[in-house]
């Protein structure tokens, strides 16, 4: 699991180093999820390119490989990677006020002891569940100007992410309970980033 999510990130940013030399870009930036990173405890990074005056494309992904530390015996824990993409349309012109945005993003994960009953349903901090999610939504965002290159953004999402995975009863070491699939419709992004606006 650490190898794949690894590769899949390193892929996600090789792209977007590549997309400014097909993209006519005049601007890139550099980000972090503030909100993503302090909740979850996941080190995140994201970048996003111009593609033309009011079009921007942001990619970003976070990768969380720890067990959170609790009583004896307790394996609590919020592993998982996560990858997005998002075509964003800005009212104004680029990095500056208000856009909005059509995103798909990508997750392989292994949570236990979490009470997450809009994903995986009540009761759900007394097991252990290892699987993927996929799906997309829409989104709308702000973005307030902290400087020449310093900018804060605020965004939120709502769409669709399929879930499959294996459940296990008991968040450590429990026998498997079976394979289920959801269809999860709500929340599919919220963030307060720093961006650093590199040309």
């Amino acid at each position: 699991m650490v190898r794949t999510a690894i590769a899949r990130i390193v892929g996600i940013f090789i792209l977007a180093l590549l997309v400014p030399q097909v993209a006519h870009a005049q601007k890139a930036a550099v980000k972090t999820n503030l909100l993503y990173g302090v909740y979850t405890r996941t080190p995140n990074l994201g970048m996003e390119f111009a593609l033309g005056d009011r079009h921007t494309l942001d990619l970003g992904g976070g990768y969380n490989p720890w067990n959170w530390k609790g009583s004896p015996g307790d394996n609590k824990k919020l592993v998982h990677w996560l990858a997005q993409a998002e075509y964003r349309y800005w009212l104004c012109s680029k990095y500056s006020g208000h856009f909005l945005g059509l995103h798909v993003l990508g997750s392989q994960y292994n949570i236990g002891g979490h009470e997450l009953p809009l994903l995986f349903g009540k009761g759900s901090k007394e097991y252990r569940y290892e699987g993927w999610g996929a799906g997309g939504g829409i989104s709308y965002g702000y973005s307030f100007y902290l400087g020449k290159r310093w900018s804060l953004e605020a965004n939120i999402g709502v769409g669709y992410v399929r879930l499959h995975y294996d459940k296990y009863d008991c968040v450590k070491c429990g026998e498997k309970v079976g394979t289920e699939s959801r269809n999860y419709f709500g929340p599919t992004k919220a963030g307060i980033s720093l961006i650093y606006i590199i040309k």
